[in-house]
């Protein structure tokens, strides 16, 4: 019972690593069109750009990902299939898992990681300027 528990907070995980680097880079593009300040805070920026990069060279070096590994075993421990979980953690397996050759995968990730590049290239982040630096 605990492992298929723990495969679904994995799962959730996995998902929401995802949204973060999707949902991300369209508040950045949309963020800059829109003149938002926030989205140039170089942490966010630049956590942005490392997580599709680990992507992206798990990818490259055709190393499985460390969160479907993690999910799949549990799911073995707990004696089920992946689509065996709840009726939630179905639903984000299909927004996530999809049925496609690998080199179509390496392509979309590698892809997307020089997107977030271009797009911190085009829209560098910037420091926040601090209140002394205003009053001179």
């Amino acid at each position: 019972m605990w492992y298929s528990y723990w495969a679904e907070v994995v799962l959730a995980i996995h998902l929401a690593y995802v949204a973060f680097v999707v949902l991300g880079q369209l508040t950045i593009l949309l963020g800059v069109t829109l003149g938002w300040e926030w989205v140039r805070n170089p942490w966010f920026r630049f956590a942005h750009l490392a997580a599709i990069g680990a992507v992206a060279l798990e990818t490259t070096l055709g190393i499985l990902c460390p969160l479907t590994v993690w999910e799949d075993r549990l799911r073995t421990l707990a004696g089920q299939q992946v689509s065996e979980g709840s009726f939630i953690g179905r639903w984000m397996h299909r927004i996530l898992f999809y049925d496609l050759p690998s080199w179509a995968f390496t392509m979309l990730h590698i892809g997307f990681f020089l997107l977030v590049l271009a797009t911190l290239a085009l829209a560098p982040p910037r420091r926040r300027k601090s209140p002394s630096s205003l009053a001179r």
